[in-house]
């Protein structure tokens, strides 16, 4: 019973009035949690599943095609014959394809293609090599000079010279059109509430939607060659510029912008003399992200005719010749790190320079003008010469690091075969074949209201209802099955994914030395274009679906790891102190205590890892994965399934939207 009383005027007097019964706990109430809801789920499906194994699976089969399939087909011809009299390509689609060749063609004609008569570029590996070293000493300092030196020395060395600048002459070009469109948008972006609202869901599309997704359409457009790749490469290096530049507008102290203010300053003034100019450091870090970009893509843009080092790796990998596929693909990581040292340079060199006393400061001018000077000349004589135009020598030392690595995967595939073919079998037969079977030979409509239930516990009404839309699309598109099949591929690569980013990102965000030591790693990882991942892994494991899944494991991890290393470093030292003062061993102190205040972060991680995940899917179509990323790339190459590679497509982005607003959903309920 418990008493209800009332205070009366008179000081220590209190009057009880009643007797109120408390309320007695329920015998037997237990509450719900979302575990138990997600069990139940799965137990029913398991169930139903036992009952309806095999029926209503819409399988269908490589060469069979649907009437959405068919429509697409058709369009794809009628754009075809009517191309050059249909004025919406006449004056539109043509006109943009003739300007971004002709970009294309001149920095090509400029660094690494013939020019007219002549049998050589207009500037040759000389002045290439002088003008790379000079830039980079002028936006940084020496080190990143002799390191670019160094880097482009060495595409020539290895035999790639040619390509590597082909390479690089799409990047550039790419890069120039994004940053034309992304700088602007970023900036209005910073200064407008709406303007940013509005956009933000376009850039969140562009970069859910995985990146081979932007070709086949393109190439309806824009036809197969250097414009569609440039386009494609545009559309994803644009995003992160436009985000970053937003982001350092916004991050300018308002009481700056409101001193300029009272002193007059215009809106015009105010942007030109005081945001751009503050947030200048920032903006040159969205470009390094949009170089970073473009050079993944345009790699993965030779499937649509980009040349260069992507087409050298993609021929290789359908030769299997994994000694000529690993040395293009170090001259894309060579070039990658060059670039980004680069950039990186600049956005942190003003800084640098005014924390530094030397005398040197004192002559910078000078020297930077003698070097002007110097780069001129090399490229006169790379103009003028053929001995300075045509890189010397047959690159000896490609030939060496190809047979280096062809002797390297022989001896591996000789003396470590069992071990590699047993982690193969284990994890093919143990998870994914089991996962695989219980999606595919689900009825269509059993997984459709399993995703959707999932998806109201993890993420809300909302996440629920984008759910059942996705799900209702992906049946539109014919691919159902190999749908389900990517979905076991790509939710078994994010366990795994998740697993190693547990364990190493725990490890770095509980020790700082652990986090010095292995982030250079991670960075390597993330600049790498994901061609390069696949050498390595197709000679260890042929080509299987558990190549692709450890291509795409590689490729996503070390997002995962950095944001839960991140995630236990916000943890409050206080906290862990108090665990550790109650009695709390190591295993306590990650398990009850780090991991749980982390739980908005591991949701992250996951949402992140599922996307990187799905990006890699087509990828893993070119090593046997099958499923929707063999539709796609077969969808490039037979004209008569280009609409069931265009629907496989779709079929992707329906995925990666659904997955992403799950996840994300799950985020914010985790860090609310």
């Amino acid at each position: 019973m418990a008493a209800v009383v009332e205070k009366t005027d008179k000081p220590d007097k209190v009057v009880e009035l009643a007797k109120v019964p408390e309320p007695a706990p329920l015998a037997g109430v237990r509450k719900v949690s979302r575990g138990m809801v997600v069990g139940a789920v799965l137990l029913v499906w398991l169930v139903l599943f036992a009952v309806l194994r095999g029926k209503h699976t819409l399988t269908l089969s490589a060469a069979d095609l649907t009437d959405l399939h068919r429509w697409f087909n058709d369009v794809n011809d009628s754009i075809g014959a009517n191309r050059n009299s249909n004025p919406l390509f006449l004056y539109f689609f043509n006109e943009i394809r003739l300007v971004i060749d002709t970009l294309v063609t001149f920095v090509q004609e400029l660094i690494s293609q013939p020019s007219g008569d002549r049998p050589v570029p207009q500037i040759g590996w000389l002045g290439v090599v002088g003008i790379a070293g000079y830039v980079s000493w002028a936006v940084g300092n020496w080190r990143v000079a002799l390191l670019a030196v160094a880097g482009f020395t060495f595409l020539g060395v290895q035999g790639l010279w040619q390509e590597s600048m082909d390479t690089l002459a799409l990047t550039l070009s790419a890069v120039l059109v994004a940053l034309l469109f992304a700088i602007p948008l970023g900036v209005w972006a910073g200064l407008s509430d709406r303007f940013n609202r509005i956009v933000t869901p376009f850039l969140d599309f562009m970069q859910t939607m995985p990146t081979f997704v932007y070709l086949a359409p393109l190439t309806l457009f824009f036809l197969i060659g250097g414009a569609s790749a440039t386009i494609a490469t545009v559309i994803y290096a644009a995003p992160p510029a436009i985000r970053i530049t937003a982001h350092a507008i916004r991050s300018v102290p308002e009481t700056t912008v409101e001193a300029a203010d009272s002193l007059g300053a215009t809106r015009q003034q105010a942007l030109l003399k005081v945001l751009l100019p503050m947030s200048k450091r920032t903006v040159v870090m969205g470009v390094n992200q949009s170089i970073m970009a473009a050079l993944a893509m345009v790699t993965i843009a030779a499937l649509i005719g980009a040349p260069g080092l992507g087409r050298t790796v993609v021929q290789a990998l359908q030769s299997l010749d994994v000694g000529t596929a690993f040395n293009a693909g170090l001259s894309i990581v060579v070039m990658a790190i060059v670039l980004d040292r680069v950039t990186t340079a600049a956005s942190t060199r003003a800084k640098a320079a005014r924390s530094s006393k030397t005398r040197f400061l004192a002559w910078r001018r000078r020297l930077l003008g003698a070097g002007a000077v110097v780069t001129a000349v090399l490229v006169y004589m790379s103009h003028t010469y053929v001995w300075a135009a045509e890189f010397p020598g047959e690159g000896g030392a490609g030939s060496s690091i190809a047979s280096a690595a062809d002797t390297t995967t022989t001896w591996v595939q000789d003396e470590l075969s069992g071990l590699t073919n047993a982690v193969r079998d284990t994890l093919t037969n143990g998870l994914l074949n089991p996962f695989q079977s219980l999606l595919t030979d689900s009825p269509w409509w059993l997984v459709g209201a399993v995703l959707i239930a999932l998806g109201v516990v993890f993420g809300g009404w909302r996440a629920g209802l984008t759910t059942a839309v996705c799900v209702g699309l992906l049946v539109g598109t014919g691919v159902w099955s190999d749908g389900m099949t990517t979905m076991a591929l790509s939710l078994v690569a994010t366990v795994l994914v998740m697993l190693i980013g547990v364990f190493f990102g725990v490890w770095m965000g509980r020790s700082a030395l652990v986090d010095r030591l292995l982030r250079p790693t991670l960075d390597a990882a993330q600049v790498m274009p994901p061609f390069v991942y696949l050498v390595p892994f197709l000679a260890l494991f042929g080509p299987t679906r558990f190549t692709a899944i450890v291509a795409a494991v590689v490729y996503a991890a070390p997002v995962a790891v950095k944001i839960i290393a991140d995630g236990i470093r916000k943890v409050p030292a206080t906290t862990v102190e108090a665990a550790t003062s109650a009695g709390c061993n190591t295993w306590q102190i990650i398990t009850k205590v780090q991991l749980p205040m982390a739980r908005g972060a591991l949701t992250l991680a996951t949402n992140q890892g599922l996307i990187y995940v799905l990006s890699m899917v087509v990828v893993g179509g070119l090593v046997g994965a099958g499923a929707l990323g063999y539709d796609v790339v077969a969808g490039f190459s037979q004209g008569q399934l280009y609409g069931k590679g265009l629907a496989a497509g779709l079929a992707i982005v329906l995925l990666g939207v659904m997955f992403d607003r799950i996840t994300q959903a799950a985020a914010r309920r985790a860090g609310a």
